[in-house]
């Protein structure tokens, strides 16, 4: 994979991100806890977010490979203006996998995030199940800080989660 481009959703988008927001498999990944979502639900987040971290908290970028095609989202959240820090959390799609895709859209976000906003930290929480994603935080430059103990529910019972922290150098 030669490159890729970050770029703010936008209506032909809505099936991507329908595909992504409601895989069941996902969300034992993320911190959806609320079920599936609707077309109108997504359609009306594309069309009313300003994708303006100082006014939504958040911005969404879908990953953008040749030829226009979709490989994934990559979102910056939980954007904490007074000390400048913001959670991260990336999706490729299965058929984009294992191409480093994922790493790139990491370390543009990066460049967003430490270079043209200024902030001084992103993290991400990280199942301790979830290697794929473990080996992708510590492949950028991510150190493992902190693990809380039984953080999340997994099923019947709880899974531990890594924190994984990088400081701007910049």
């Amino acid at each position: 994979m030669n490159g890729i481009r970050l770029r703010t959703p936008e209506p032909e988008d809505l099936d991507v991100m329908m595909e992504i927001e409601n895989d069941v498999f996902l969300w034992r990944h993320s911190s959806v806890n609320t079920g599936p979502y609707s077309r109108f639900q997504l359609k009306r987040y594309i069309e009313e977010n300003e994708n303006n971290i100082y006014i939504d908290n958040q911005q969404r970028f879908m990953i953008e490979v040749s030829e226009g095609r979709v490989a994934g989202m990559i979102d910056v959240f939980d954007f904490d203006l007074r000390n400048n820090r913001a959670e991260i959390g990336v999706v490729v799609l299965p058929s984009f996998r294992s191409c480093g895709i994922a790493a790139l859209a990491i370390n543009k976000i990066e460049e967003h995030c430490f270079g043209f906003l200024g902030m001084k930290q992103l993290y991400s929480y990280v199942r301790q199940d979830n290697e794929a994603a473990i080996s992708l935080f510590r492949k950028c430059g991510f150190a493992e800080v902190g693990v809380l103990k039984s953080w999340v529910r997994c099923g019947h019972e709880f899974c531990d989660v890594s924190i994984f922290q990088k400081l701007s150098v910049i």
